[in-house]
């Protein structure tokens, strides 16, 4: 069996005495590609961020490609919820990219990181505009040279947090299209709450409403949309409810006004 990519067991997080997470469990294999779903507040971010080691638990343990994640920190790549820009900087998309090879002692010449800044740009279908300046672009196409970014330094897990926040219908179908292009080599997990753009793309879903529920497969159903954000049960995962008939939806109609 492979290396999960990511491998957590008995977690638990507090801010300032208040539980934020509890009990989270999950193990991620190579290959997957997990919509991190749940309320606002539920804990979402806070679990990428003990992922990416800018957190440490106060319990339990967080392996990501079987090391701690601060020495698998090179293996992850990152695109955080907002990307503060000047837009009035004169800086390229190329400027951008080549920023992730900034502390990669060992990433070549100046021509040669050059050339994986464009090879990373051409991924996300985006050379032909690595000489624009970044405030010129679309939100979709920032995002996009925000994972080139992400993407230069080769990285084996992908995480993005609600990466499609400022970008268009069409524009978010588009990204997706390429995340799941993407997921032939690279392990993804996207926190979002555009769950019926991403829906077709993923593999499986992870609840987070301090407690943690993984579903290795795509379960989205209309009950789970409506089901996502009103006021449920406390740290119950919607496809759990769903599942069990805790949540009918009729009775979800009825409470429009608490989405």
């Amino acid at each position: 069996m492979p290396t999960p990519m990511i491998d957590i067991h008995h977690l638990w997080f507090s801010y300032n005495g208040q539980v934020v997470l509890r009990e989270v469990n999950l193990e991620i294999l190579p290959g997957d590609f997990v919509a991190l779903i749940g309320p606002n507040g539920g804990g979402k971010t806070t679990l990428l961020k003990l992922m990416l080691g800018l957190l440490k638990p106060q319990s339990g343990a967080i392996r990501i490609l079987g090391q701690p994640p601060r020495k698998a920190s090179r293996q992850i790549g990152y695109v955080p919820q907002d990307v503060n820009i000047n837009r009035s900087f004169p800086v390229t998309a190329l400027d951008v990219v080549l920023m992730g090879l900034i502390h990669i002692d060992d990433a070549g010449s100046a021509a040669q990181r050059r050339g994986k800044a464009l090879a990373a740009l051409a991924q996300m279908e985006m050379a032909d505009l690595a000489h624009r300046r970044i405030g010129s672009l679309s939100g979709g196409q920032r995002q996009r040279v925000f994972i080139a970014r992400a993407l230069v330094a080769q990285p084996r897990l992908l995480l993005l947090d609600e990466p499609t926040a400022s970008i268009d219908s069409k524009g978010q179908t588009d990204f997706y299209r390429n995340l799941k292009a993407l997921n032939e080599a690279i392990t993804i997990l996207v926190v979002s709450h555009d769950l019926m753009a991403i829906s077709t793309y993923i593999k499986s879903v992870a609840c987070v409403n301090k407690s943690l529920h993984y579903h290795n497969q795509a379960e989205f159903t209309a009950e789970m949309f409506d089901a996502m954000y009103p006021g449920t049960a406390e740290e119950a995962c919607p496809i759990e409810l769903v599942a069990h008939g805790l949540v009918p939806h009729r009775v979800l109609k009825e409470h429009p006004g608490e989405r």
